[in-house]
């Protein structure tokens, strides 16, 4: 086979209806979680809005990754890690490419949070985080849509992979 043919099986292999499905998870999450930051950016900026015993929205700006987890002052270690969270974002993509349906759904979840919270890096130099769960005085961390979509797909993956070895 030729490498106009091969390159042609590719791009066929790319379009496919499921590829296209996958984008538009893509697109959903990113857009969810766009649609909520600007919801709470814009409405509770100023102060804690109390729901019930177990969650409020309080708006927080994180400098760090996941939860929090390294914050700093530095910009070079923001930039940094910020281009690794992009770098990581173009490998799920390739992954989600190359992979089964149900993986390439997993994959488009995580994508589709990472997304999220890269954009706020970017334009914003920091994630808002508004999702405070809590009881009593015991505070999760605070965390954000895309914050889920990250988690939840991390634990299908793993989940899938560990029946997957079973």
């Amino acid at each position: 086979m030729n490498y106009n043919n091969k390159l042609k099986e590719k791009k066929n292999s790319f379009l496919k209806k499921e590829n296209i499905f996958i984008f538009l998870i893509i697109l959903f999450c990113v857009f969810l979680d766009r649609y909520t930051k600007n919801e709470v950016i814009s409405n509770f900026s100023e102060n804690v809005f109390f729901i019930n015993n177990f969650i409020n929205i309080d708006l927080i700006w994180n400098t760090g990754i996941g939860f929090g987890f390294l914050s700093t002052e530095s910009s070079l270690f923001y930039n940094l890690v910020s281009a690794l969270v992009g770098v990581v974002i173009i490998v799920l993509c390739y992954f989600t490419i190359i992979s089964e349906v149900a993986d390439k759904l997993i994959y488009a979840i995580i994508i589709g949070g990472a997304i999220g919270n890269f954009y706020d890096r970017l334009i914003f130099n920091a994630v808002p985080d508004f999702i405070d769960l809590h009881y009593d005085r015991y505070h999760w961390f605070t965390f954000n849509v895309a914050d889920i979509f990250i988690t939840l797909g991390i634990i299908i993956f793993l989940t899938n992979e560990f029946l997957k070895n079973k």
